[in-house]
């Protein structure tokens, strides 16, 4: 099953919310957001890609390769997802956001089981009745559709998942390990400071 999936984590936004910090660096608990997400992630995949736009260097350390936007400014993340279906090596993307660091490895087994099941499908999270567009598994297949969407102008993952067809898998609306960590309230409420987390972090177990 692994070597099907290969694995993307979304690290390429502006951080407006955090203002201008890069998001995926910001430290959560002693490591890095997106590292936290790349962990769980990597057991499941036979390769993992992360799109950043910035600090690629430090991004490396966590992945196989780092992917970039192929346009500047900030294009949003079905930019990055769009580079990752282009860049994937195996049947089925596995996408998580940078910002979902409690996100487990039981959670995205169970969505590549969904997609082994619905292998025409978009599979994402539907949190209580909100769907977590950025967390889903993608066939390669839909490629093709979804650069005719993207070249059309649309720019929504949600909006372009309900048009390809989208299977969900549901977690309860206060499930904690969708706490998106996008803000500095959220990370204040935890006792988290907002900082890019420095070379020599601690492995915490």
């Amino acid at each position: 099953m692994r070597q099907w999936c290969s694995g993307l984590v979304l690290s390429g936004g502006r951080g407006a919310r955090m203002g201008g910090v890069d998001k995926g660096l910001v430290d959560w608990w002693g490591m890095p957001m997106a590292e936290r997400v790349c962990r769980q992630i990597k057991p499941l995949v036979g390769e993992l890609m992360v799109s950043c736009n910035r600090n690629r260097a430090r991004y490396a350390a966590f992945c196989d390769r780092t992917l970039g936007d192929a346009q500047g400014d900030y294009p949003g993340p079905l930019a990055g997802i769009l580079a990752g279906l282009r860049a994937m090596r195996g049947t089925y993307l596995l996408v998580a956001p940078c910002d979902l660091p409690a996100v487990d490895g039981e959670l995205l087994s169970e969505l590549q089981e969904l997609a082994w099941q619905h292998p025409q499908r978009v599979i994402a999270v539907r949190q209580g009745e909100r769907l977590q567009p950025l967390l889903c598994v993608l066939p390669r297949k839909l490629l093709a559709r979804v650069e005719t969407a993207w070249t059309a102008g649309e720019r929504s993952p949600a909006r372009l998942w309900q048009r390809l067809g989208v299977d969900v898998l549901a977690c309860a609306a206060d499930d904690p390990r969708l706490i998106n960590f996008n803000c500095p309230e959220l990370l204040g409420l935890i006792g988290q400071p907002l900082q890019p987390i420095g070379r020599g972090y601690a492995d915490p177990r």
